[in-house]
Formats: structure tokens, sequence, C-alpha cells
């Protein structure tokens, strides 16, 4: 498990077959390098890897086909840019974004990104099965990162998050251009509510799906309004 805040920037190198070289290179990689272990688990670029070889100043790691199929990972362009790294959570380690599994959903586009005063606005496309888990003013994870969905278009699957000088400096987003391709992760929450609520979840019965009993009354006694 991971928490969105990229700890270093590095490079992946494919060393034929399945495995790959992940090269630190930004100036925070003892964050990274510190403590790492055969086995320890390191989201790239938001896809969670598992350390096979432990490196001087990286690892290798195995990505399986259909990790490259679901995943930027598998494409040219990963041998020509930075990727962004971040050791797994550790127990009593703060959570500064929100939880991230490492396990992507699909790869979404970037359409635009522009610089305001105070941050960069980006927006970005996703396909119908992810754009289903987007909520306004709920977190995604772009790349790796944790971000907080400032809009959001259904009809056009679209959705904006405003990238803050900081995290804009620190990770990859700012070598994206308009139709780069990047790795998307839903909230888990969202993930978990769906499968409560789905009228198929065997686990369940008909009536505890039911919704007639959710009215605004219901949720202000409960707390939630």
């Amino acid at each position: 498990m991971f928490t969105g805040l990229i700890q270093a920037l590095g490079t992946m190198e494919p060393l034929g077959g399945d495995s790959w070289q992940i090269t630190c290179v930004s100036h925070s990689c003892e964050v990274i390098m510190q403590d790492l272990a055969y086995g320890d688990s390191v989201a790239v670029d938001g896809v969670c890897l598992t350390v096979e070889k432990v490196l001087k100043d990286g690892f290798i790691a195995t990505a399986s086909p259909e990790t490259l199929g679901r995943t930027t990972l598998g494409g040219e362009q990963m041998q020509q840019r930075y990727v962004n790294l971040e050791a797994s959570l550790r127990v009593g380690s703060k959570v500064g974004g929100h939880f991230v599994m490492g396990h992507v959903d699909g790869i979404g586009r970037l359409l635009v990104a522009e610089q305001t005063a105070s941050s960069w606005e980006m927006t970005f496309i996703a396909s119908k099965a992810i754009a289903r888990y987007i909520v306004p003013k709920g977190s995604i994870a772009v790349n790796g990162i944790s971000l907080t969905i400032a809009a959001y278009e259904p009809e056009l699957s679209q959705f904006k998050v405003a990238v803050i000088p900081l995290t804009y400096a620190d990770t990859n987003l700012r070598y994206l251009v308009s139709g780069s391709l990047v790795n998307l992760e839903g909230d888990i929450l969202g993930k978990y509510v769906e499968k409560f609520l789905s009228p198929g979840n065997p686990h369940i019965t008909t009536d505890e799906t039911s919704m007639d009993g959710i009215t605004p009354a219901f949720l202000a006694e409960h707390g939630y309004l």
C-alpha cells in the first residue's frame, strides 16, 4: 500500500524478458534506497512492483505481460522519460495523500496543462471503466501521485486536477505534454462502496441493497449531513 506522495524520480531500462532495471536519479534517492530490501514493494509510476535485487542506486523487478498491457510501463516511451517512485507505506507512517494500492485501473491521457498564478491545472481523459470512480473533490492517483479532482465532466469522461508547484516540480507531471499517457487508479473506497451496493453481490440480501430508506433526514440523523 502507498500514499501517493512521490519520493523520487527514476528511469526504467528493459533487461530482457519481463525484467526491468529501475534506477533512481533524483536528489532524494536516499528515501527510497536507505533500507530497500529483497521482496519490498515500490510503486513505479503508480504500479506496484516487487524488488528482486537491490542495486547501488536502484533495483531490478519483474513486470508481467498483464501489467505491461494494462499500464504505460509497456510503452516505448518508458525508455525516454522519468518514472515516479514511492516505497510502500510502513506501519506508523504518516498518510499524507490517500490509500493507493498500486493496482492501476487503466490508462488515461493528458488533454491540456495550464499554468495559473498558484498552480498547474491539468485536464485528463479517462476510460468509462475508470471514470465511474471519479468524484468531484475526491481522490485519484495519476502516475502514482495522489491528486484531488477539482472538476469532472462525466459526459466526456474528463477530469481536472490542480497541481501545486512542489508536486509539479518533484514528479514527472512536468514532463507531460498534450497526448501523454498516464496510469490511473481510482480511490479504493469507491470500489468497495460499488461492490457493497451492487445488486449482484451474493453476500448481501436484496433488502440490504435497497436505497429506499436513504433520505436526507436519515443521513442527517446518522451524522452524514
